[in-house]
């Protein structure tokens, strides 16, 4: 499907930033910025998913495996 271009250290901070995030999301009172703290989703997913697309777009790649 897509590139693997995210490595383990990026990805392990993708996760837990995104986490983070979500969690912020959820345990805020309600609030109008809270709805900023969804911008979670995509580090979360580009972390699972091992692969990032601005990443691609860039030239970049943190994953020491090619694949």
């Amino acid at each position: 499907m897509f590139k693997t271009n995210v490595g383990g250290i990026d990805r392990i901070l993708r996760i837990v930033a995104g986490l983070a995030l979500l969690a912020a999301f959820f345990l805020l009172p309600d609030a109008s910025y809270r709805v900023v703290l969804l911008i979670g989703i995509v580090p979360l997913l580009t972390g699972l998913f091992s692969t990032c697309p601005l990443y691609t777009l860039l030239g970049l790649n943190t994953c020491p495996v090619k694949g």
